[in-house]
C-alpha cells in the first residue's frame, strides 16, 4: 500500500506552523475533558468543571515533563548525558511513554491530594480516558511517518519516507487500533460494572502493557537501541513490570471486595 504522504503541517500563518500532531494532542486531551467531565456528572462525583480542567492540566504535564525525562533515561541517555541541553530541544522529537505514565501519575497524586478527592476516583477517571490520548498521537506518529514498523512483505506493508526503501508494517496504526479503540471499549466495558475502586486504572496498565508488548513484535526498535536481549525490546522490558504489577493488583483489589465489607464503586 502506498504511504499517504500527508503533510504533517496542516495550517502555516507567516512563521508559525500547525501540525498534525499537536492538533491529534489537542483533540485527545479535550476529549478526555468532555467524557470525565460527562462520567463525572453521570456517577455524581464531586468533580465541578474547574476541578476537572486543573485535573487535565496537571495530566498534560505530567505526560510532558515525564515523557521527555523518560526518553532520555530510557532510550538515549549516553548521548543526553553528554549533551544535557538538548534534554530541552523539545522540538527534535524523543517522548517515551512509560516516563509519561509515570509523570502523570505522580501529577494525579499530587492533584488528588491537594484537591481532597480519592486517589482512586481520580486514577480511575483518567484511566478510563487514557486511550483516547494513544489513539489519537499514534494517528499522529503514523501522519509523521515516525515510529514505523518492521520490514515485512504483508499485502498492506508502506515504504515510510525516512524508513529506507523497505516495505514496512504501519505499526502506528496497529498500536492505535489496540492502545486506542481497543484498550478504551474494554475499559469501558469494565466501567459499566461494579467493580472495586481502582479496577479501572489497574486494569488499563495491564492491558496497554500487553498491546504494547504485542505491537513491539512489529515495531522497528529505535537505531540508537535496536533489541536489549535477543529479540526483547526496550518498549517489551517497560511494559513487563506494568503487566505483572497490574494482574496483581486487580487479584489483590478483589480479594479484598469479596472478604471484607468495604463498599464497592462503580466508575
Amino acid at each position: 500500500m502506498p504511504f499517504p504522504n500527508i503533510n504533517p503541517v496542516f495550517l502555516e500563518l507567516g512563521p508559525l506552523q500547525f501540525r498534525w500532531y499537536g492538533l491529534m494532542y489537542l483533540i485527545g486531551l479535550t476529549a478526555a475533558y468532555l467524557l470525565i467531565k460527562r462520567t463525572a456528572a453521570a456517577k455524581a462525583l464531586p468533580l465541578g468543571p474547574d476541578h476537572i480542567y486543573d485535573m487535565v492540566v496537571f495530566a498534560a504535564f505530567g505526560v510532558f515533563l515525564g515523557g521527555r525525562i523518560g526518553y532520555t533515561l530510557f532510550y538515549n541517555f549516553p548521548y543526553y548525558s553528554q549533551n544535557p541541553l538538548k534534554i530541552f530541544a523539545v522540538w527534535e522529537g524523543g517522548m517515551s511513554f512509560h516516563g509519561g505514565l509515570l509523570g502523570t501519575i505522580i501529577a494525579l497524586l499530587w492533584f488528588s491530594k491537594r484537591r481532597g478527592f480519592p486517589t482512586y476516583t481520580i486514577a480511575d477517571l483518567a484511566a478510563s480516558v487514557t486511550p483516547i490520548g494513544l489513539g489519537f498521537g499514534r494517528l499522529g506518529n503514523f501522519i509523521n511517518g515516525e515510529l514505523y514498523g518492521r520490514a515485512t512483505d504483508v499485502d498492506w506493508c508502506m515504504v515510510f519516507p525516512t524508513g529506507g526503501p523497505a516495505c514496512r508494517h504501519p505499526s502506528q496504526l496497529y498500536e492505535a487500533g489496540l492502545e486506542g479503540l481497543l484498550l478504551f471499549t474494554v475499559l469501558w466495558i469494565i466501567g459499566r460494572r461494579t467493580t472495586p475502586p481502582g479496577t479501572i486504572f489497574w486494569s488499563f496498565l495491564t492491558g496497554y502493557g500487553i498491546c504494547r508488548m504485542i505491537v513491539e513484535l512489529f515495531r522497528e526498535p529505535d537505531q540508537q537501541m535496536g533489541f536489549i536481549f535477543g529479540p526483547i525490546t526496550m518498549g517489551q522490558v517497560l511494559s513487563t513490570p506494568m503487566v505483572l504489577i497490574g494482574i496483581v493488583m486487580l487479584s489483590w483489589g478483589f480479594y479484598k471486595a469479596s472478604s471484607g465489607p468495604s463498599p464497592r464503586a462503580k466508575l
